[in-house]
């Protein structure tokens, strides 16, 4: 059965085949909101014909500059717990950064690991958000663009 789709895709006009970067990329390309270079990056090149693609050939997007960052020996994502020094109150909050408008934070209370973990969800239109069980204050700090779109 694939040997007779391979030699169907082989004997079909280079005109009739599929292209070779995904449909959702070319919006971006073309309204000028996303480089050349920016586009690069973020796509890999692709396995040679007849062969099997790496992991870092066929990765897009937040998966690819994921992976680049680890061969530069650096973390793409922030993954390090956050620095509980206080319980966070309102005048003196936990400060979260962030760069979508809602995050997930899981709470374990002060000092670490007092209750299980309750997972809030911060919203850069709210003032603060607060534990349920502990009563610690979390703020968010919004970092991001307000124009980005991810989804």
């Amino acid at each position: 059965m694939f040997a007779l789709r391979r030699a169907a895709i082989a004997a079909a006009p280079l005109a009739a085949r599929a292209s070779t970067r995904p449909f959702s990329v070319l919006g971006a390309r073309f309204s000028g909101a996303v480089t050349s270079e920016d586009m690069e990056k973020s796509i890999g090149p692709g396995a040679a014909p007849g062969q099997v693609p790496t992991d870092l050939e066929q990765a897009t997007g937040l998966e690819r500059l994921e992976l680049l960052s680890k061969l530069e020996g650096k973390e793409f994502f922030d993954m390090e717990p956050l620095n509980m020094t206080h319980l966070g109150t309102v005048k003196n909050p936990i400060i979260v950064k962030s760069h979508d408008p809602i995050r997930f934070v899981g709470c374990t209370g002060y000092p670490a690991e007092s209750h299980d973990p309750i997972w809030l969800s911060l919203d850069k239109s709210h003032e603060h958000d607060r534990c349920p069980e502990c009563g610690s204050v979390y703020k968010m700090d919004f970092v991001g663009s307000e124009n980005e779109h991810h989804h």
